[in-house]
């Protein structure tokens, strides 16, 4: 599945790339990967084996229609008609990993609760790539299940800064007294 997801993000970048949208692309994909990896709703109906592929082509056209671009359309279309629905959310992380190596940087996913102003991305970027050595483009995601605070993860590098987290750090902390 993996060499799948993966070929699917090279695609997707290479289209991205000669249609010169590869930035455009790379945003819209990272929001729709998020939209069916949060959205029950939208991941079951999307997935849903008894719905029409064109049922859902429509769904996708009008969640995304007016909002994306033409590419970005027809390309999550594609996906969905293909049967890979449920793997959108993991072509799209591949793909923004891809894009962002292709510049040779990492890619910092940050959840946060809220959205982030250009500064604060600006100092997450800053700190995260002194804390792994390497340029990092900051991708933020906003995740209601995030209560407070943030978490990034850079490749296999984990920082969670959320309040649930300082929260158990502490709970635990008391109770090995």
């Amino acid at each position: 599945m993996d060499d799948r997801i993966s070929g699917y993000a090279s695609a997707i970048l290479d289209l991205a790339r000669a249609e010169g949208e590869l930035e455009r692309v790379e945003s819209e994909f990272l929001a729709i990967g998020q939209a069916v990896e949060t959205s029950a709703d939208l991941r079951s109906t999307l997935t849903d084996p008894q719905l029409p592929v064109e049922k859902k082509r429509s769904i996708i056209d009008d969640l995304i229609g007016g909002h994306a671009s033409a590419l970005t359309v027809g390309l999550v279309q594609f996906i969905v008609g293909q049967g890979r629905s449920s793997e959108l959310p993991s072509i799209a992380k591949k793909f923004v990993e891809k894009a962002v190596e292709s510049r040779d940087r990492a890619v910092a996913e940050v959840r946060s609760a809220i959205p982030l102003d250009q500064a604060t991305i600006d100092r997450l970027a800053a700190a995260l790539g002194r804390a792994t050595g390497k340029q990092v483009e900051v991708k933020v995601i906003v995740d209601d299940s995030v209560m407070g605070g943030m978490v990034a993860r850079v490749g296999d590098v984990v920082i969670d800064g959320t309040v649930a987290n300082a929260i158990g750090e502490l709970r635990q902390a008391v109770l090995s007294r």
